[in-house]
Protein backbone atom coordinates (compact mmCIF):
# COMPACT_ATOMS: atom_id res chain seq x y z
CA UNK A 1 0.00 0.00 0.00
CA UNK A 2 1.10 3.36 -0.85
CA UNK A 3 1.75 6.71 1.31
CA UNK A 4 -0.68 7.96 -0.98
CA UNK A 5 -3.57 6.80 0.44
CA UNK A 6 -5.81 8.03 3.01
CA UNK A 7 -3.74 9.47 5.70
CA UNK A 8 -5.85 7.47 8.41
CA UNK A 9 -4.98 6.66 12.45
CA UNK A 10 -3.57 4.05 13.22
CA UNK A 11 -5.41 1.60 15.80
CA UNK A 12 -2.87 -0.27 17.78
CA UNK A 13 -2.67 -2.46 20.32
CA UNK A 14 0.10 -4.16 20.97
CA UNK A 15 3.99 -2.75 21.47
CA UNK A 16 2.83 0.43 19.60
CA UNK A 17 0.42 1.55 22.59
CA UNK A 18 2.21 4.27 24.50
CA UNK A 19 4.52 2.12 26.95
CA UNK A 20 5.15 -0.39 24.69
CA UNK A 21 8.61 -0.90 22.88
CA UNK A 22 7.95 0.24 19.67
CA UNK A 23 5.94 3.22 20.61
CA UNK A 24 9.00 5.34 21.44
CA UNK A 25 10.86 4.50 17.99
CA UNK A 26 7.58 4.78 15.79
CA UNK A 27 5.37 6.99 17.13
CA UNK A 28 6.14 8.95 19.64
CA UNK A 29 6.64 12.62 18.85
CA UNK A 30 4.51 12.29 16.04
CA UNK A 31 1.04 11.67 17.06
CA UNK A 32 -1.54 14.73 17.25
CA UNK A 33 -4.01 12.48 19.44
CA UNK A 34 -3.84 9.03 21.26
CA UNK A 35 -6.89 8.49 22.64
CA UNK A 36 -8.28 4.62 24.28
CA UNK A 37 -10.32 2.56 21.34
CA UNK A 38 -11.82 -0.87 20.46
CA UNK A 39 -11.86 -3.00 17.14
CA UNK A 40 -14.74 -5.14 17.13
CA UNK A 41 -15.18 -8.02 15.35
CA UNK A 42 -11.97 -9.02 15.81
CA UNK A 43 -10.01 -11.40 17.64
CA UNK A 44 -5.92 -10.82 19.82
CA UNK A 45 -3.74 -13.89 19.76
CA UNK A 46 -0.20 -14.31 21.91
CA UNK A 47 2.80 -14.05 19.26
CA UNK A 48 6.35 -14.49 19.91
CA UNK A 49 6.81 -11.49 22.07
CA UNK A 50 4.10 -9.01 20.07
CA UNK A 51 0.68 -9.91 19.68
CA UNK A 52 -1.70 -10.67 16.31
CA UNK A 53 -5.18 -9.33 15.31
CA UNK A 54 -7.34 -11.76 13.85
CA UNK A 55 -10.91 -11.42 12.37
CA UNK A 56 -13.33 -12.89 14.66
CA UNK A 57 -17.25 -13.00 14.16
CA UNK A 58 -17.35 -14.64 17.71
CA UNK A 59 -20.12 -12.26 19.43
CA UNK A 60 -18.66 -9.96 22.36
CA UNK A 61 -14.97 -10.80 20.71
CA UNK A 62 -13.15 -7.18 20.19
CA UNK A 63 -9.66 -5.80 21.15
CA UNK A 64 -8.67 -2.95 23.30
CA UNK A 65 -5.68 -0.54 22.29
CA UNK A 66 -5.59 2.86 20.88
CA UNK A 67 -6.29 5.02 18.03
CA UNK A 68 -3.37 7.37 16.94
CA UNK A 69 -3.63 10.10 15.18
CA UNK A 70 -0.18 11.32 13.35
CA UNK A 71 0.61 14.52 12.58
CA UNK A 72 -0.09 15.29 8.96
CA UNK A 73 3.99 16.65 8.02
CA UNK A 74 5.11 13.05 10.05
CA UNK A 75 2.31 10.89 8.20
CA UNK A 76 4.04 9.35 5.17
CA UNK A 77 7.02 8.71 7.46
CA UNK A 78 4.82 7.01 10.29
CA UNK A 79 3.52 5.36 7.56
CA UNK A 80 6.45 3.99 5.96
CA UNK A 81 7.96 2.90 9.36
CA UNK A 82 5.03 1.31 10.65
CA UNK A 83 4.70 -1.14 7.67
CA UNK A 84 8.54 -2.17 8.08
CA UNK A 85 8.10 -2.82 11.90
CA UNK A 86 4.71 -5.02 10.73
CA UNK A 87 6.29 -6.74 7.38
CA UNK A 88 3.50 -5.29 5.76
CA UNK A 89 4.05 -5.96 1.77
CA UNK A 90 1.94 -4.77 -0.82
CA UNK A 91 1.55 -8.52 -1.99
CA UNK A 92 -0.19 -9.46 0.87
CA UNK A 93 2.20 -11.71 1.87
CA UNK A 94 4.19 -10.25 5.11
CA UNK A 95 4.20 -10.54 8.55
CA UNK A 96 0.94 -8.31 8.98
CA UNK A 97 -1.67 -7.28 6.32
CA UNK A 98 -2.82 -3.78 6.99
CA UNK A 99 -6.33 -2.77 6.65
CA UNK A 100 -9.10 -0.15 6.91
CA UNK A 101 -11.31 -1.16 9.65
CA UNK A 102 -13.64 1.11 11.65
CA UNK A 103 -12.91 1.71 15.34
CA UNK A 104 -14.74 3.09 18.35
CA UNK A 105 -13.06 5.47 20.57
CA UNK A 106 -13.87 5.35 24.37
CA UNK A 107 -16.76 7.96 24.24
CA UNK A 108 -17.99 5.82 21.38
CA UNK A 109 -16.73 7.81 18.79
CA UNK A 110 -16.71 5.30 15.43
CA UNK A 111 -13.53 6.40 13.68
CA UNK A 112 -11.79 4.63 10.35
CA UNK A 113 -8.62 3.13 10.76
CA UNK A 114 -5.40 1.83 9.82
CA UNK A 115 -5.33 -2.07 11.18
CA UNK A 116 -2.33 -4.37 11.36
CA UNK A 117 -3.68 -8.25 10.91
CA UNK A 118 -1.79 -11.20 10.89
CA UNK A 119 -0.71 -11.84 7.85
CA UNK A 120 -1.78 -15.11 5.60
CA UNK A 121 1.09 -17.64 7.11
CA UNK A 122 0.48 -16.56 10.79
CA UNK A 123 -3.02 -16.25 10.29
CA UNK A 124 -3.26 -19.96 9.03
CA UNK A 125 -0.99 -20.64 12.36
CA UNK A 126 -3.47 -19.21 14.48
CA UNK A 127 -6.24 -20.56 12.89
CA UNK A 128 -5.12 -24.24 13.60
CA UNK A 129 -3.67 -23.78 17.05
CA UNK A 130 -5.06 -20.39 18.54
CA UNK A 131 -3.36 -18.16 21.16
CA UNK A 132 -6.10 -16.13 22.31
CA UNK A 133 -5.88 -13.91 24.84
CA UNK A 134 -9.04 -13.86 26.40
CA UNK A 135 -9.32 -10.03 27.48
CA UNK A 136 -8.11 -8.77 24.11
CA UNK A 137 -5.89 -6.43 26.07
CA UNK A 138 -2.55 -7.42 25.51
CA UNK A 139 -2.26 -4.84 28.21
CA UNK A 140 -3.44 -6.83 30.50
CA UNK A 141 -2.83 -10.55 28.76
Amino acid sequence: MSTSEAPLPFFVYGTLRRGGRNHAAHLAGRCADIRPAVLEGAALHEGPGFPYALPDATPGRRITGELATVRPGAYAGALEALDRLEDCRTDGTGLYVRRRMAVRTATGEPREAWVYFAGPAAEARLRERPALIESGDWAEK
